[in-house]
């Protein structure tokens, strides 16, 4: 790292097929949108002679934001991969989305590799997001390395950006972050600014300008040394203080001179321990020229400094039925054990899987079991099958280069598996298995739903089945109570994503609707009630009364009925009949349409005729009884309330506490976890949280997070129910 001379682009550049686990090398790009990932993405498949001009590949397209919607609004919203070629090392490139809506497919990005790029922007710092994945990152031991990007903004200051860098990610040891590279500048503009030119390597000590749009090696001059010593004293002391040779700190305190080749291989093997976190510098190429700032020495970084697959631990499998198997790390001769990785669909090739190949080698027309997790919960059909899968290919933009197999550590992409979905797992047909799930955020706003036309109400099943197949981070409700159809969605952006996807790739017009939580009804009080029910019109007439009384019973207990009629007024047989009627009465509401719960009917009395009186007669009579009951009676009616867990930085407590009781909420207690965070749990009617999702992101500048569940029903204060009635009649 930094004592090569690279004035060339890598070899052929574009990858294909790896031949072993040793010459793979897994990265994904994090960071906050608008940081510069997809940009330092371009420029390193450029440099790495990827691509024939900043970002393009033969057909003019792009080589991470391809596809047309991200055009449109301008950012990611879906994990691309963009295979390169260095050194003869393949590296795959995981781009992922910045926006805190598409975390599905940065958590997809970071099972798929094995280290992380955390891409900052020089101008504009840390965010409290990119935080908290540096520490989801450390607690997994992931590999990281930082890019500093943005370096030609106006205010950018690299040795600035390295402080703050430290203070964010390095903890209680902030020396484990530190350069590797100083950079140059050049003559100042007009305005003040001195633009970087070129890097100045502090273990090498060699000068590397990119001004003429490839990097040439040179040395530095007698100005750049004082600096560049200081910088340099730190890195070896940082390197050394994380050497595995616990000799070596005292023999260097002792005035001994380390060889840059021990600290290299030092500083590689603290990388790939996850104990040390090199700040690196980039850019992209100017036009014309042929290499990005800092892009040779971020590829060196990745193929010299970065783990292997065989390095990552092999994951946690067990049969379909939940035993426990042992794998061999990363052997491409050990049992087939892949994972989809993303889920997406071409207009003219159907379904595409991108896939990692943790264990074993996956080869073109293979027969494959595909096991899932049984999202059922999210909409997902169940499914344990075998399938034979189509073409294998590594993407580039919008191109797939065929390929004939995918051994251990590598991925690529499998067309037409008709049934795999995101998250599911390929093994061989004779040994099926499957990989634990990995983590993903429970969607929390709703996105009510319906048709635009007949024709479209024909193919939204199908077009919402697709849609929640490609994204485990939505999930699909068909509501029983409402009869409404809910997307459950991350946010505002992760919603108009699935609606565009409906009308661009499914073909299906859809309206957004206001979504409606499940209300129910209930008495006040005790009351009674009379269901008359005769008529007579020729032939068999309809005759049957019935007299119930109604009392409220403790939240939770549904309808209880009860039979105390005396004296056979009401016959035997026709009895079960009163149940059933006033059961069909309180399913559809007695005042606002709203089911009736938590009471106890009794039918104390009745009356009926030998001929006239019948089953449907008594059920209707039963029915009137019970509306007869209500009008007479206080309906209430209840709301659901829900049990909210709010994880939030210390420095937002108090505006979150007073935002949920705004809502109504009550807080119940709160908790100090570690990272200076607090757990608030609280208890909020949930038609007060609909947008919470949304709130609670602004509220906290993103650092917040909060799940719930459903508590109880319970009853709605008087001056919110009577607007609920308004609203209801004024809709009807």
């Amino acid at each position: 790292m930094g004592d090569k001379a690279h004035t060339h682009p890598g070899a052929a550049g574009r990858a294909t097929a790896a031949d072993h686990p040793t010459s793979v090398r897994n990265v994904v790009l994090v960071g906050h949108s608008g940081s510069g990932k997809t940009t330092l993405v371009e420029a390193l498949a450029l440099t790495a002679g990827a691509v024939n001009r900043a970002g393009r590949v033969e057909d003019g397209g792009c080589v991470s934001d391809y596809d047309d919607m991200e055009h449109r609004q301008q950012r990611s919203v879906q994990l691309s991969l963009v295979p390169v070629e260095w050194d003869g090392i393949k590296i795959n490139l995981l781009d992922t989305p910045g926006y805190a809506d598409f975390v599905g497919e940065l958590r997809a990005g970071l099972r798929a590799a094995d280290a992380a790029l955390f891409v900052v922007s020089a101008s504009d710092g840390v965010d409290g997001p990119t935080r908290m994945l540096w520490e989801e990152c450390a607690a997994v031991g992931m590999p990281r390395a930082i890019v500093v990007t943005h370096l030609e903004a106006a205010r950018a200051d690299f040795e600035e950006m390295t402080r703050i860098c430290a203070e964010a990610f390095g903890g209680e040891d902030p020396d484990a972050v530190l350069p590797l590279y100083l950079p140059l500048h050049g003559p100042p503009a007009p305005d003040g600014h001195a633009p970087v030119t070129g890097l100045v390597g502090l273990l090498s000590r060699k000068l590397f300008d990119y001004a003429s749009g490839e990097r040439v090696a040179s040395e530095p001059g007698e100005a750049d040394l004082p600096q560049l010593d200081e910088a340099r004293s730190m890195l070896i002391e940082g390197i050394i203080s994380e050497s595995e040779d616990e000799t070596l700190m005292e023999r260097y305190l002792g005035g001994e001179q380390v060889d840059v080749k021990t600290l290299v291989e030092d500083l590689e093997r603290a990388v790939v321990r996850g104990v040390f976190f090199p700040v690196l510098a980039a850019a992209p190429a100017a036009e014309g020229a042929r290499q990005g700032l800092g892009t040779v020495e971020l590829l060196e970084l990745i193929t010299r400094g970065f783990p292997t697959p065989l390095e990552r631990a092999a994951p946690r499998v067990t049969t379909p039925e939940g035993d426990g198997r042992e794998l061999r790390m990363c052997d491409p001769e050990e049992s087939l054990v892949a994972e989809v990785v993303k889920t997406s669909s071409d207009p003219y090739v159907g379904r595409i899987s991108m896939v990692r190949v943790f264990s074993g080698t996956l080869r073109a027309d293979q027969t494959v079991h595909v096991s899932g997790h049984g999202l059922t919960d999210r909409g997902h059909e169940d499914h344990d099958v075998d399938e034979r899968i189509g073409a294998l290919s590594t993407p580039f933009g919008k191109q797939q280069r065929p390929v004939t197999h995918v051994i251990a550590g590598d991925l690529a992409c499998v067309a037409k598996l008709t049934r795999a979905e995101t998250g599911d797992t390929l093994s061989a047909k004779e040994d099926p298995l499957l990989m634990a799930p990995w983590d993903m955020p429970d969607p929390l706003l709703p996105l009510a739903i319906e048709a635009h036309s007949k024709p479209d109400e024909d193919k939204l099943s199908q077009g919402l089945a697709r849609l929640v197949a490609e994204d485990p981070t939505m999930r699909l409700e068909h509501n029983q109570d409402t009869h409404q159809v809910v997307l459950w969605c991350l946010g505002e952006a992760h919603a108009d994503v699935a609606l565009e996807r409906l009308r661009g790739r499914y073909g299906v017009q859809v309206d957004v609707v206001p979504h409606r939580v499940p209300l129910r009804e209930t008495f006040g009080g005790p009351a009674a009630g009379r269901g008359r029910h005769v008529k007579q019109s020729g032939g068999h007439g309809q005759y049957a009364i019935c007299e119930i009384e109604v009392e409220p019973l403790p939240g939770g207990s549904g309808i209880e009925f009860v039979d105390k009629v005396v004296g056979g007024a009401v016959p035997r047989q026709f009895i079960p009949s009163v149940e059933k009627g006033v059961r069909a009465q309180a399913a559809k509401g007695v005042a606002a349409g709203h089911p009736l719960i938590d009471v106890r009917v009794t039918l104390r009395d009745g009356k009926a005729h030998s001929v006239d009186s019948s089953d449907a007669a008594f059920q209707t009579a039963g029915a009137l009884a019970l509306r007869e009951a209500a009008a007479e009676a206080r309906i209430h009616l209840l709301e659901p309330v829900a049990e909210v867990s709010v994880l939030v930085g210390d420095d937002y407590v108090g505006a979150v506490m007073s935002d949920l009781s705004g809502r109504r909420g009550r807080v119940l207690g709160t908790e100090q976890t570690s990272g200076g965070r607090t757990l608030i749990r609280a208890e909020v009617p949930e038609i007060e949280i609909g947008r919470y999702a949304v709130d609670l992101r602004s509220l906290s500048h993103g650092t917040a997070r909060f799940d719930r569940r459903y508590a109880r029903h319970e009853p709605m204060p008087a001056q919110v129910a009577d607007r609920m009635r308004e609203e209801v009649r004024a809709a009807s």
